[in-house]
């Protein structure tokens, strides 16, 4: 499956899109007012330690405290010893060098560790291991075994550590094993000695590669048929850091430079904004409607106009394998994490229920982030979890609604008024006024003013007191005040 990768370059941001057959899967942003720090490496300094959570919070120089687990530090997996409880091993005040496992996300802070992983084009350096590791993605066990003795036989005794190779290094030379090796020793080395000596603290040891270097040598694999970028400086940066880094990537480099937009020339624009609505229309008639929560996303499946099979049980299967595709895709557009539970619509042939979820899982295997799947659940749900490193496409691009704060919903107007006699009734309790003046919408006066009329007459009469109306267009719909005369 041939991808391509364009990179549109602004000063206020880069955006990455990768195009599968013709197709936007992924969207990547990145802004320099507010870069993601996953990879970064911290020394930082322990302000609360909480036996309770057995979790500590750590200071390492942002808005919030970052989360760091017991089970995320390094020394006691790696003596065996799980038992040690943390406030034996962290205490306040304490110096210590930490990784962002995750960026903050919504209100939570950043997840941390103090395994240190680098990251190379072929091969991720382990300073405090010795183990040597290969990809998942490398099936074949004779093929990773002779990885893992051909890496073993390079490493150097005066450089401890361990490796993982990753995907990339199936086909590569001992040279370019070598170059990669030396490269991660050398970046290591950078870590300790911006350490090392009287330091401030909290303080930024090592910061990863930009969004457009990171693609480059983390996403572009062999299926990868052009990366095409659309600005000449950036075009010529990028091709220093493939010469340097990346090699093979050199040759699929292409600089863009028409007049239209190159974004625009294959409608990621447009992609943009479906993966930003709730709806997503499939080609039989049938549709996704995608929930997004703090606690866990939602995709229900809906036949809609399909009416296209012979009987509705084939209408139903024939939905639900569509819709299988279409939420892979939506779940890397969007970069949807966490616990994602998918309703397909009711199938009764067991039969169907596998295929549909085979479907699925081969359409996730496209998704180079971690995740997880269950079977149908005993209430027919389809249960997984995506991890989540970064905001999704949404949280990134928007904010609540001012108005209905995020519901998606607001009160109606006939909800506003009565609202607006309770509380008129209860301030007249409280207050000993000459007259009461509502302040509210038009369309909320205009209520008062026709259909409860008699309702506002009735509550003047019982109070004792005059109320007048003043519409405010300026005012939200669940907006009011009350003014004392």
């Amino acid at each position: 499956m041939s991808t391509d990768f364009l990179l549109n370059f602004t000063p206020q941001e880069v955006r990455v899109a990768i195009v599968e057959q013709g197709v936007v899967q992924e969207l990547h942003i990145e802004r320099p007012a507010s870069r993601g720090i996953v990879g970064n490496i911290y020394l930082g300094r322990v302000v609360r330690v909480l036996p309770g959570m057995q979790s500590a919070f750590v200071d390492i120089g942002l808005e919030r405290t970052a989360f760091l687990h017991v089970a995320d530090i390094w020394s006691e997996r790696q003596n065996n010893d799980m038992t040690r409880p943390i406030e034996k091993i962290l205490t306040e005040g304490q110096s210590v060098m930490v990784q962002v496992l995750r960026d903050p996300i919504g209100t939570k802070g950043a997840r941390l560790s103090t395994q240190i992983s680098l990251a190379g084009r072929l091969l991720v350096y382990l300073p405090q291991d010795r183990h040597i590791g290969i990809s998942q993605r490398i099936g074949d066990e004779s093929e990773r075994e002779q990885l893992r003795e051909r890496l073993s036989r390079l490493v150097s005794e005066e450089h401890p550590g361990g490796f993982i190779v990753r995907t990339m290094a199936e086909n590569a030379t001992d040279e370019e094993l070598t170059a990669d090796i030396a490269y991660l020793h050398k970046l290591w080395g950078e870590v300790l000695h911006a350490a090392a000596g009287e330091v401030e603290v909290p303080r930024v040891l090592h910061e990863d590669l930009s969004l457009a270097q990171r693609i480059l040598r983390d996403l572009v694999n062999d299926d990868t048929a052009r990366i095409r970028i659309d600005s000449r400086e950036n075009f010529t940066k990028l091709q220093d850091f493939a010469a340097e880094y990346t090699p093979k990537v050199l040759s699929l480099l292409e600089l863009y430079s028409s007049d239209r937009p190159l974004f625009e020339l294959y409608n990621i624009e447009m992609e943009v904004q479906k993966a930003l609505a709730r709806r997503v229309d499939l080609k039989s008639g049938g549709y996704l409607i995608i929930d997004q929560t703090e606690a866990l996303t939602t995709v229900d499946v809906n036949t809609g106009g399909f009416v296209g099979a012979r009987n509705f049980d084939d209408t139903i299967f024939k939905t639900n394998l569509e819709a299988a595709q279409a939420i892979a895709r939506q779940l890397r557009l969007r970069n949807l994490g966490g616990i994602i539970i998918i309703d397909f619509i009711d199938m009764d042939s067991a039969e169907h229920r596998e295929m549909v979820l085979e479907e699925f899982r081969k359409a996730l295997s496209h998704d180079h982030t971690k995740m997880s799947l269950n079977g149908f659940s005993t209430l027919g749900l389809v249960e997984m979890t995506r991890k989540r490193t970064r905001e999704s496409l949404a949280h990134l691009l928007c904010e609540p609604c001012p108005t209905c704060s995020g519901r998606g919903e607001i009160k109606t107007v006939r909800t506003v008024a009565y609202e607006i006699l309770r509380e008129v009734l209860r301030e007249a309790r409280q207050f000993n006024t000459r007259e009461f003046r509502i302040l509210a919408t038009p369309e909320v006066i205009n209520l008062f003013l026709d259909e409860e009329s008699q309702s506002l007459e009735m509550l003047s009469d019982f109070i004792g007191k005059k109320i007048s109306l003043h519409a405010e267009a300026s005012y939200t719909q669940e907006q009011f005040d009350i003014v004392l005369l």
